[in-house]
């Protein structure tokens, strides 16, 4: 489990998520529901509640404890800015992870995705001992396929119909970052 606490940016620190959350991402959530609705899957009212967010944070954490996925927030002075999750961890030989984001609507364009994906990486590597991470993007969405490029990921391929995004199977451009050559 990674417990350490990283400065992103000068106001924004990324942290590991715990219950108490929940309140915090149910309003960053909310606020930025129009912003993020046609990346995301379709999402039912109660998503944007506290209640549904501790539920999602239960999961992530019972994830976490099995050593399969490390999600973060990005805490701006006790407000809930984003977040940050390595999910489907594998070992073995493929020691790999699938990196999901978002930034609130309020602070998009202030380098807070870059220095989260940057920081996820390191932890992939430092902490969980990962050969790579990958990550997804629709087509069209150009701002995180900058982001993902700038974060030293390379494009990899298209995947077809790949996830139910905005009410359809969406096409997505798949990424991928090698962190080292370690043996596993």
């Amino acid at each position: 489990m990674i417990t350490e606490v990283a400065r992103i940016t000068p106001d924004v620190v990324m942290r590991p998520a715990t219950p108490a959350d929940a309140d915090g991402l149910a309003r960053a959530r909310l606020r930025s529901r129009a912003h993020l609705e046609r990346w995301e899957p379709t999402r039912p009212e109660d998503y944007f509640t506290s209640r549904a967010q501790a539920a999602r944070l239960r999961v992530q954490l019972e994830e976490c404890r099995a050593g399969r996925a490390a999600p973060w927030v990005l805490d701006r002075e006790g407000e809930i800015v984003g977040s940050v999750t390595l999910s489907a961890v594998s070992l073995g030989p493929f020691r790999s992870g699938t990196l999901g984001y978002w930034i609130d609507v309020d602070h998009v364009g202030r380098g807070l995705a870059t220095a989260a994906v940057t920081r996820a990486c390191v932890a992939a590597d430092t902490e969980l001992g990962l050969h790579r991470v990958e990550a997804g993007t629709l087509l069209d969405n150009v701002p995180s396929q900058r982001v993902l490029a700038k974060c030293g990921f390379e494009e990899f391929g298209v995947a077809p119909a790949y996830l139910h995004i905005d009410g359809a199977w969406r096409d997505h451009r798949l990424f991928q970052r090698i962190l080292n050559d370690r043996t596993p």
